[in-house]
């Protein structure tokens, strides 16, 4: 066991409540793109490919008026991409770990695939940062009011605005995004401040965050609790935090090895 391996492990093991901080990079071992780049975009959308459009463009409130039929297809095969596919083992480490502490845990990820409720996360403990695909808004917007999205989906007749019948689109931040309604997000932020209140001893797990947008990992550093970070290639981080260079599953498999071996130290030590 490496010295930082042991070190997390022991922290995990100690705390009282876990701050599960998620980017992108926790859904890659599920089989899910993280669009880095548009080599892998296009492969994964070649359609998108033949006409040059970039993940920037598409993802975007601008693409529901300039074509919007294209721009529902891209986001209808995201949202049936998610729906079947299942969270890898890692989600299953993390809840174990936040049902076993005293106070449990909380999540706070960019990710848009409602993962963490399908792994069996309480969604009033999960903030979803960046929006969630199982809700849509007005792409005007009219409104705050949202509304699930619909099990079946046609980019020929999407759905549109119960309100105003203007298009719908989805509740998610995409780029250049002046409409996006951030209610949900707003209220997970207040739940999570009258949960943070009453912990003692948090330890954040840092999985997956990116230093493009780096929303999860300010996220993670304005707690100002000591942090796990879970990453293949940006793993680094100043003392006493520590830094693992490993993608998610591996991670957190190497870390739930830690956490029993610990655990086993510990009661053999007792008996």
């Amino acid at each position: 066991m490496s010295e930082s391996l042991y070190k997390a492990a022991e922290l995990i093991r100690n705390a009282d409540s876990l701050v599960i901080c998620a980017g992108a990079g926790m859904g890659v071992d599920s089989g899910l793109p993280d669009f880095r780049g548009n080599s892998g975009f296009w492969k994964a959308y070649p359609r998108l490919a033949a006409q040059g459009v970039r993940f920037e463009e598409i993802a975007n409130p601008s693409a529901f008026l300039e074509y919007p039929e294209l721009a529902w297809e891209f986001y209808a095969h995201r949202i049936q991409l998610y729906r079947t596919t299942k969270p890898h083992a890692g989600f299953d480490i993390l809840k174990r770990w936040c049902d076993e502490k005293p106070s449990g845990g909380f999540i706070y990820t960019s990710n848009v695939d409602g993962h963490f409720q399908k792994a069996g996360f309480a969604d009033s403990r999960v903030n979803e940062c960046h929006g969630s695909l199982a809700f849509l808004q007005c792409s005007e917007p009219c409104g705050n009011h949202l509304w699930p999205m619909p099990d079946v989906i046609d980019p020929k007749q999407p759905p549109d605005c119960p309100k105003c019948d203007e298009l719908s689109r989805p509740n998610v931040l995409m780029f250049n995004d002046w409409g996006a309604i951030h209610d949900r997000a707003e209220d997970k932020y207040e739940l999570f401040e009258r949960w943070s209140a009453k912990v003692s001893n948090p330890v954040v797990i840092e999985i997956g965050a990116g230093v493009t947008i780096p929303s999860v990992r300010r996220y993670a550093s304005s707690l100002e609790v000591p942090i796990v970070r879970i990453n293949p290639k940006d793993h680094r981080i100043e003392p006493p935090h520590i830094g693992l260079p490993m993608g998610a599953l591996q991670g957190l498999l190497a870390l739930e090895r830690a956490v029993n071996a610990l655990k086993e130290k510990v009661s053999y030590a007792t008996t």
